[in-house]
């Protein structure tokens, strides 16, 4: 559970997303709460329930950025869901309630993942004996010693010789001196049953449960692969560690860590908005609300890890809202979203900050991709501007699709470059404000052609 502060959060927030400082603090305050809510006496904890939010505002302008990166702040298990998806239950498509068991999967892979890096040396440590098993097969004192080497010099020998040959090869291993030799490994895989199992919706469950059986019942098929000894140590490590964790104590945890710190994050919420007496594609809008409604509400989902509880997993709606609005939602859906935050249109201004302010912004990725072929490649302050400006004005001329405008304009951009870098060698490339103009100018006047190609 993350220990900081709102304001930390907000900064955190700011290193990777531009502006949108009042979704931020929302959420700020929204993972701050869960630290509190953990500090108060147990009696009162089941009590407080988590202040779920709606995110109004258009596409690209940093809603489920804000969320994914809140959860990773927050190591808790996340995951992104659209409402379009869902359907009532009797209607054909996914129901609401597979959101949960996704996310006690990724749960159960988070936890996994961190039990195995801690068990990793214990486990490379069993993966180089086993590798060295392969290279210089164990031979004890007695038959075996005597069938491997002869009588005769299995009595010269010293006993000692095997252990010193095998450290020798220990620290060739660990020198990496032997990563390309090819040994053959002995892999054991569950067979795969020729079976489809299907259920009817709601059922999903057991669909689950039906497969683990058959493969179970299923005999393991042994397989022998060359492979290098890199990648068998490779491979060891991995079996190792699979050994070593206790499967057990991980989905109990992941099940705490889903229940406890979860985020679920519903994006187009705004596609099931629909008012009363709708019919067509719309009868069912309503429906996957109602549906939705007890998830959020809290109550408990049965997955195959076992029973979860969402009372106090976050929930995290978005929408641009253009044509419903956030009334038109149920008033028992509304009221389960106390907390609604406007985000504001991307300006010129707030594009040229994205494309080079971020940890992880646009101009700093091509940078780096250039830099691979030996390319460097640089932007003067007008290309930038110039670049912003022309984002801006395509996203006010057609669809305002916000950030997202940026990555079809540099991709045009740089689409030469990209392909010749290969055989330009190494050498600086500078873009400035006239060969930005030069590329892009014509397409964004020529409005049908923009329509196409940004």
């Amino acid at each position: 559970m993350s220990h900081m502060t709102p304001r930390e959060i907000v900064s955190e927030l700011d290193r990777y997303i531009v502006g949108q400082r009042a979704a931020k603090r929302a959420v700020a305050v929204a993972l701050r709460n869960r630290w509190r809510r953990q500090q108060v006496p147990e009696e009162l904890r089941e009590e407080i329930a988590p202040k779920n939010i709606i995110m109004i505002g258009p596409t690209g302008v940093g809603k489920t950025e804000i969320s994914r990166r809140l959860a990773k702040l927050a190591q808790a298990p996340f995951i992104k869901v659209e409402a379009s998806k869902f359907t009532e239950v009797g209607y054909v498509g996914r129901d609401v309630e597979s959101m949960i068991r996704d996310l006690a999967d990724l749960g159960v892979k988070m936890v996994k993942d961190e039990e195995q890096q801690k068990v990793a040396l214990r486990a490379r440590e069993l993966a180089e004996e086993r590798v060295l098993d392969l290279l210089l097969p164990p031979v004890h004192v007695g038959e075996r010693r005597v069938q491997a080497m002869g009588e005769r010099e299995a009595a010269e020998a010293p006993e000692e010789s095997g252990a010193a040959t095998r450290d020798k090869l220990r620290r060739m291993l660990r020198e990496g001196k032997l990563g390309d030799r090819i040994v053959e490994l002995e892999l054991t895989r569950a067979a795969m049953p020729m079976v489809e199992v299907f259920t009817p919706q709601g059922m999903e469950e057991m669909e689950f449960h039906l497969k683990d059986l058959f493969s179970n019942l299923m005999p393991k098929k042994s397989k022998k692969q060359r492979v290098s000894i890199a990648e068998a140590l490779e491979i060891l490590t991995q079996e190792e560690a699979g050994k070593l964790v206790d499967m057990e104590v991980v989905t109990k945890e992941a099940i705490r860590r889903v229940e406890q710190s979860g985020i679920v994050f519903i994006d187009e919420i705004d596609k099931i908005a629909g008012r009363e007496g709708l019919v067509g594609p719309d009868v069912s809008r309503q429906g996957v609300q109602r549906d939705l409604l007890p998830i959020v509400e809290g109550s408990t989902i049965s997955t195959k890890y076992g029973m979860v509880r969402t009372d106090h997993i976050l929930f995290i709606a978005s929408g641009a809202f253009h044509i419903a609005k956030p009334s038109d939602l149920i008033p028992e859906f509304q009221g389960r979203f106390p907390i609604r935050v406007e985000l504001e249109p991307l300006t010129r201004d707030d594009f040229v900050r994205i494309l080079s302010e971020p940890q992880n912004a646009l101009i700093k990725q091509y940078v780096a991709l250039m830099a691979t072929e030996g390319v460097r490649l640089s932007f003067t302050e007008d290309a930038v501007t110039e670049i912003a400006a022309i984002a801006a004005t395509v996203n006010q001329n057609m669809e305002n699709i916000g950030a997202r405008r940026l990555h079809t304009v540099m991709e045009r951009l740089l689409e030469s470059l990209s392909f010749e870098a290969p055989e330009m060698g190494s050498c600086d490339v500078v873009i400035d404000a006239k060969q930005v103009r030069a590329k892009l100018n014509d397409i964004v006047t020529n409005e049908d052609l923009s329509r196409y190609i940004l």
